[in-house]
């Protein structure tokens, strides 16, 4: 088969790789389409959790192409995502090759099967999406009036349509792209703020802009400084829920504020537990994660598609395409 193949840091090679065959409980993935996730440009830049040759790719959709001993035949062809982490605690993507080939296993437990009609290239946005309905059931949206959500990437996009669904009407969103913005406004948003007007205090000039201190507050920027006004940013009683990755930043805030405004910190990582309703959500509710694909290439093409992703103002989602088996 062919692959996107993480050969040494910071490159990738259009390379032949062995067709991977599944084992006991395992299946085989044709993949039709795959996102391009920040988290993606960690590992090719090199880190400690892989090394070179890898195969990335978590964000994915495909269909059942071989199964394994003892594995449903009903599943083959069937279009379907799957949760990446495996038995052995690896995960598709990382430490178990990824959809940056034209081909996959996973284990037949995880898989979620999807209606024929669904786009192959809009399912690669159930991962992030069920990372988003994870934090949604961490922060327990006791008062669901208002909620701040700081971070236009395409989790705090995604974010503000799992909030919109469960019934908050009142969201802001904080960010730093015109294009991803705008979105947010016509996800729903009924306030958006640019960080880079902010001046010296990030957490007030937001405050301002946005009508005060919110009951829910989103970090899903990953950036140090978001955090730190997250915190200014919460009402009393409030909750702040950190979602994205902040690598090795450390806190930085005088625990008694914590304390004498009886805040709840509520650290949410990854999706466990949230996939079946984040295909619920996506495939009969209606929400239209198709919005946040900024940019499709085939998947020869994927020097373009990181180009767009580090270089375009208008990247959201960018999304890698494989042909059909028959045109492989």
């Amino acid at each position: 088969m062919k692959a996107i193949v993480n050969t040494a840091p910071e490159r990738l090679d259009w390379c032949d790789w062995p067709l991977p065959e599944p084992g006991s409980g395992q299946v085989r993935i044709r993949t039709r389409a795959c996102g391009i996730c920040a988290t993606d440009l960690a590992m090719i830049a090199g880190w400690s959790r892989t090394s070179p040759p890898s195969i990335p790719g978590h964000e994915w959709s495909g269909v059942v192409d071989a199964i394994g001993k003892d594995v449903d035949e009903g599943l083959v062809g069937r279009p379907c995502v799957a949760e990446n982490v495996l038995e052995d605690g690896g995960e598709v993507g990382f430490e178990h090759p990824g959809a940056y080939a034209q081909f996959l296993v996973t284990s037949a437990a995880n898989v979620h099967p999807l209606p024929e009609q669904y786009t192959p290239e809009t399912a690669v946005l159930l991962e992030p999406l069920a990372v988003c309905v994870h934090g949604r059931n961490r922060l327990r949206l006791s008062d669901p009036s208002r909620a701040l959500i700081m971070g236009d990437g395409p989790i705090g996009l995604l974010m503000l349509m799992v909030l919109r669904n469960a019934g908050v009407d009142e969201i802001c969103m904080v960010g730093g792209r015109e294009a991803r913005l705008k979105l947010a406004g016509e996800l729903g948003a009924i306030r958006t703020f640019d960080h880079r007007s902010a001046g010296d205090d990030l957490a007030d000039a937001i405050s301002e802009a946005c009508g005060g201190c919110f009951p829910n507050v989103i970090e899903a920027s990953g950036a140090e400084e978001a955090m730190e006004a997250a915190l200014n940013l919460a009402t009393v009683r409030g909750k702040v829920l950190a979602l994205g990755d902040y690598g090795e930043a450390h806190a930085n805030f005088k625990w008694n504020h914590l304390l004498h405004r009886e805040l709840e910190l509520i650290g949410s990582n990854a999706s466990a537990g949230a996939w079946p309703e984040a295909v619920r959500l996506a495939t009969e509710e209606n929400l239209p994660l198709h919005r946040l694909i900024s940019h499709q290439f085939p998947a020869q093409q994927f020097s373009s598609a990181f180009d767009a992703v580090r270089n375009s103002p208008e990247a959201i989602k960018v999304v890698l395409s494989w042909p059909d088996a028959e045109q492989q």
